[in-house]
């Protein structure tokens, strides 16, 4: 066989691969949508109480594994890894699960991607005073994400990189250095920070060269309070808030909208 046969056996291989591991996903999640009432009656019955606890922990634990490296849950993952011959009565577990979560670790699971069933855990508690929960001390990647995030929403919900690339570099982290605490910074930005679902990082169409821009990501719309953000940003220039018309207005809608859900 020609190095170019081989080549494109190999390409179309791993494109098989690729095809049956979204089928196998979408079967994952179809199954969860067919169980009757009669089905999850006749499961739960194949289970005692202690059986399905020792369940509801291990996914606990599954989720809170996940969630140090804030990589969002699939629910396919979790009926796959985790579930397994407890399918039947997924529903029941879940609803205990985040119980567990709001009641013992003070976090809600918050479904970020209805379509293709996708997780993220964020806190419920309380958040230290003019600062997102999200962006406690503890970790230093916190405050680079939220320069980018405050950037973003000031510019308007949409920039080309090139803008936080420049905002960075005046704050003396430069994106085409190694930094002592980030480490690659281009790469914890448009790879890790994407992974985690705190940014978009979106090819701009048409553009010669190449060029892509920064939007808020599922997770950051979720778990950073815009309101406090601007605050923050207000401090920061010595304005009040309410200077920014357009962007306190945005805040202030988010903010009435998160505490009605």
């Amino acid at each position: 066989m020609s190095q170019k046969k081989k080549a494109v056996s190999a390409s179309q291989n791993k494109t098989q691969r690729r095809s049956q591991v979204c089928l196998d996903e979408d079967d994952e999640d179809a199954h969860f949508s067919q169980i009757t009432s009669s089905q999850v009656q006749r499961a739960r019955e194949h289970f005692t109480p202690v059986q399905i606890d020792r369940k509801v922990a291990e996914v606990v634990q599954f989720i809170l594994i996940k969630d140090q490296k804030k990589i969002p849950i699939r629910r396919a993952d979790i009926g796959k890894h985790v579930i397994k011959e407890y399918k039947g009565i997924y529903t029941e577990i879940m609803n205990r699960v985040c119980r567990t979560f709001e009641q013992v670790f003070g976090l809600q699971l918050v479904e970020i991607d209805p379509k293709n069933h996708i997780y993220i855990l964020i806190n419920k508690l309380e958040p230290i005073h003019g600062e997102p929960v999200s962006m406690r001390p503890g970790n230093p990647k916190t405050g680079l994400l939220f320069v980018i995030l405050s950037v973003i929403f000031m510019k308007g919900g949409v920039i080309k990189e090139n803008l936080v690339w420049n905002t960075l570099k005046k704050l003396r982290v430069d994106p085409g250095e190694k930094h002592d605490e980030f480490g690659d910074v281009k790469k914890v930005v448009t790879d890790e920070f994407v992974r985690q679902k705190y940014l978009e990082y979106v090819k701009i169409p048409h553009t010669e060269p190449v060029e892509y821009e920064f939007r808020w990501g599922l997770r950051a719309e979720k778990e950073v309070s815009k309101l406090k953000l601007l605050e923050f940003v207000g401090e920061l220039f010595g304005q009040d808030p309410q200077s920014w018309t357009q962007q306190f207005r945005e805040a202030s809608t988010a903010e009435t909208s998160s505490q009605r859900t």
